[in-house]
């Protein structure tokens, strides 16, 4: 069993479409997996909107899971970071329910990529941090990107604070959309790459192509990613 986490560099770094792209490469390759959205703000729906966009990359179906809320185990209403979501609903984020979920999750799947809230800095309660939880769990990390301005600070400042904390980041997903200059896109990729060795994480990049469509979203090789030793199988 594999339980992998995805975050941004911010929020709309392209998350949900990377979440999305490398659950149904696994399911390609024959993998039993199945993703969670950590916690959704912004929804009024009892399954959160990224799970929904997850499973447009395959053919839209939701999965028992998903309609019995392990997929989705908590949705807040007002768009906003989750610690102030929750509080405006009298609540606060329940970290069991997540775990209890995922547990749940890890028992019936060999593979769940975990789709975080914004960026590791983002507070789940007003006094822990999802880098906070993340730590205490040390699940291997991919970090979603881009070129576009702004993205390097975001990106080494994000690097940093895993490295600190001992979080293992498994390598980047290099989202090209929006587009930028290509000489800005060649160099942050390059950069990125320097700075995963340079902070011990393996030099391992995908490059996320613009998908306007994701049930028609090209094949991505996800190889680099999955082989990662905590990943791979015995």
């Amino acid at each position: 069993m594999s339980t992998i986490f995805i975050t941004g560099i911010d929020t709309d770094s392209g998350k949900s479409y990377a979440t999305g792209m490398f659950w149904r490469y696994l399911k390609q390759n024959g993998e039993h997996a199945i993703t969670q959205k950590l916690i959704q703000t912004g929804c009024h729906d009892p399954i959160a909107e990224d799970i929904i966009t997850h499973r447009s990359f395959i053919n839209g179906t939701l999965l028992p899971e998903d309609l019995n809320g392990l997929t989705s185990p908590q949705i807040f209403k007002f768009p906003a970071s989750p610690h102030l979501a929750a509080s405006l609903e009298n609540s606060t984020v329940d970290i069991n329910t997540i775990d209890n979920a995922t547990a749940k999750l890890t028992e019936q799947f060999e593979y769940v990529l975990i789709e975080g809230a914004g960026g590791l800095n983002v507070p789940l309660q007003r006094d822990l941090l999802t880098a906070d939880w993340l730590e205490a769990r040390r699940y291997p990390t991919i970090v979603v990107s881009s070129g576009r301005l702004g993205s390097i600070n975001h990106t080494l400042l994000t690097l940093e604070v895993a490295a600190r904390r001992n979080i293992p980041v498994i390598g980047i997903i290099y989202n090209l959309h929006p587009a930028a200059d290509p000489q800005i896109t060649a160099d942050s990729k390059t950069l990125f790459i320097e700075y995963l060795k340079k902070f011990n994480f393996p030099p391992a990049l995908v490059e996320l192509p613009f998908i306007k469509n994701p049930a028609q979203a090209p094949d991505i090789d996800f190889s680099i990613l999955k082989n990662y030793p905590l990943l791979t199988k015995p």
